[in-house]
């Protein structure tokens, strides 16, 4: 089932988004966990995709895992950062034989090797370039990424949003937010792409801290604001790891209930691979929407 059609349904869905493995040892714990995860049942599935291609046959192999496990629509990660277009289509070609059709298309993160070097001669610069190449390998869902407090390249938030609506108008279906905590900053964000003219879905992606210590990696990864009242709850409970991680679903699921209550119907969550967690917020969902909820039947 392709995602957008997920999207365009009038109920309330929640997606996860997990991680495969860096090395084949490791493979048999995330497929452990990533079934767990799938066996809640989420609206779909989304499947990272490791710096430069490293984690490529780890991607299909979770997502073909799960599609064919419990029949969960799988949306799997392409970045195209320094890759060739061989690599690249390659790559498209895999995912067309394993049945996935949900794309996932990054430009992928700079190592500072990458960023001091020549990108003149890539055939990949921007993620616009990928879309632009799925579109002309066949007949994919198309996701992209946007940040609601801008790119970190960016000069400003309109010069990002220009950029956006370019990914939108190369063929992007849908568009998924980096790591949100304040709900305030979607809503503001929703309200300049509209604007922009961008119509397409946009899913907010919310992490759940459960761990102080992930608290100065998560605005690594994404600069993310941290409104006052995370970190007066990061401060509280943070000594104590197993307050810590209702604390941190509790916050999430707060998150997901305001968005729901203000007319976001689809909200996508960075599981970090821990089923428990990802239960956690469903369990709790389910208290306030039901349990069709975790059926799937809203």
């Amino acid at each position: 089932m392709k995602i957008i059609d997920i999207l365009h349904q009038e109920q309330m869905s929640l997606s996860y988004e997990v991680f495969p493995p860096k090395k084949e040892t490791s493979f048999e714990s995330v497929r452990i966990a990533t079934e767990q995860i799938a066996a809640l049942k989420p609206a779909f599935m989304s499947v990272t995709y490791g710096a430069g291609g490293g984690t490529s046959e780890y991607t299909l192999a979770v997502a073909n895992n799960i599609k064919e496990k419990y029949n969960v629509p799988m949306l799997a990660h392409l970045t195209c950062v320094s890759s060739d277009r061989e690599t690249v289509r390659r790559r498209i070609s895999d995912m067309k034989e394993k049945g996935i059709r949900n794309v996932m298309a990054l430009r992928g993160d700079l190592t500072p090797e990458l960023e001091a070097g020549d990108r003149s001669k890539w055939d990949y610069r921007h993620a616009v370039d990928l879309i632009h190449e799925l579109k002309s390998a066949g007949d994919f869902c198309i996701g992209a990424a946007c940040y609601p407090e801008k790119h970190p390249e960016s000069t400003n938030q309109r010069e990002d949003i220009l950029h956006l609506k370019e990914k939108v108008d190369a063929g992007a279906d849908f568009l998924t937010t980096q790591m949100v905590f304040d709900n305030n900053l979607f809503f503001n964000f929703l309200y300049k792409v509209r604007e922009a003219g961008i119509t397409v879905p946009v899913l907010p992606g919310i992490m759940p801290i459960t761990n102080a210590n992930q608290v100065e990696r998560a605005i690594k990864l994404s600069g993310a604001f941290m409104p006052q009242r995370f970190k007066a709850m990061v401060d509280k409970f943070g000594s104590n790891p197993d307050a810590m991680k209702q604390a941190g679903i509790a916050y999430a699921t707060d998150q997901i209930i305001d968005l729901y209550a203000n007319g976001i119907t689809n909200v996508h969550v960075y599981s970090m691979n821990k089923p428990d967690v990802a239960e956690g917020i469903y369990r709790n969902l389910s208290c306030i929407l039901g349990n069709s909820f975790l059926e799937g039947t809203l």
